[in-house]
């Protein structure tokens, strides 16, 4: 049988993401409203590995739905990743009598986690907090619509200097390894065309698709460019098409780490209460090593290696509907 949970900790893991502190506040809510004590964990694993440990209660998250980026702060740690660092984060949690763990973070949070569940038997339940929306077993993570609108917003200021001066603009936006950002941000913004990791770039399938657009008497365009696409970015990708256009004043604009920060939406500050609260009841249920996610508006659980191995399917009716919208 599972060791009863009466003591379970909360972390923030990896890049911040709008939505965690809605998620820290109410793992914190629930846990209080079960009967449990909480601990916040400052500085992710670092902080564990440090005992950078204390006591949440309900005031303690009072007042931080509506903040973004994360309470419990986050870190990167090298020091986790070796044997006697995760021995030493053991012994911290040992010292606050911890029974399990509710992690809010990506892949590398999960990896970790798995890893040390493996090697201590601490159970860990994951809360998917990354702007990328890039992890398999949930339809959406926390912060992704935030960053989205954010994006979206910035590609509405940009497009009324565009319309003013008859200019051509790439706008980058975040997403390393996933172009969710760009593919919303694109057909959110009327784009002309979105260049995605997922997708092989085409520079005469766009250079074709700018050209319709002129003999339309298109006055400006906009081209939204995820940093991970495989023609190197905005920059480049500016420097490749500009020659073709004569006629447009050619731009480039990076949005970068604005996406990161703000408000979190209505959705996020949602998604991340219901997950939040969920993680919770995985735990007291004995459930463990494995990711909360929604999919189809429903909770879904993840077992970790299934949510950092497999790859996301990405969604090619979207991409086919933002070709045909931008024609």
């Amino acid at each position: 049988m599972s060791k009863e949970i009466k003591r379970v900790a909360v972390f923030t893991s990896g890049g911040d993401a709008p939505g965690m502190n809605a998620a820290v506040r109410a793992v914190v809510r629930n846990a209080t409203h079960k009967g449990l004590h909480v601990y916040g964990i400052y500085n992710g694993y670092q902080g564990m590995i440090e005992g950078k440990i204390e006591r949440l209660e309900t005031k303690s998250v009072r007042n931080i739905i509506h903040r973004g980026g994360t309470i419990l702060k986050t870190a990167r740690s090298k020091e986790f990743m070796t044997k006697a660092g995760r021995q030493r984060a053991y012994d911290s949690l040992q010292a606050f009598d911890i029974d399990g763990v509710i992690a809010c973070g990506g892949n590398g949070t999960f990896t970790g986690a798995k890893i040390f569940h493996k090697e201590f038997g601490i159970p860990f339940i994951g809360i998917p907090g990354t702007i990328d929306n890039d992890l398999y077993g949930t339809d959406f993570t926390i912060g992704f619509d935030t960053a989205v609108n954010t994006a979206v917003d910035a590609v509405d200021k940009i497009r009324d200097t565009a319309d003013s001066h008859n200019r051509l603009f790439f706008i980058e936006v975040m997403g390393r390894h996933s172009g969710y950002i760009a593919l919303y941000t694109g057909i959110g913004s009327g784009a002309s065309g979105i260049l995605l990791p997922e997708k092989s770039t085409d520079t005469k399938e766009l250079t074709d698709a700018l050209k319709k657009g002129l003999k339309r008497n298109k006055l400006f365009s906009l081209v939204v460019v995820a940093e991970g696409d495989e023609s190197g970015g905005a920059i480049q990708m500016a420097e490749k098409i500009k020659k073709e256009f004569p006629q447009y004043e050619t731009k480039v604009a990076i949005i970068g780490h604005l996406q990161r920060g703000g408000s979190p939406t209505c959705a996020d500050r949602v998604l991340a209460s219901r997950l939040g609260s969920e993680a919770v009841n995985a735990l007291i249920s004995g459930k463990t090593n494995m990711m909360l996610g929604i999919i189809n508006n429903e909770i879904a659980y993840t077992p970790f290696e299934d949510a950092i191995k497999k790859a996301k399917p990405f969604n090619k009716d979207l991409i086919q509907l933002a070709e045909v919208l931008a024609s």
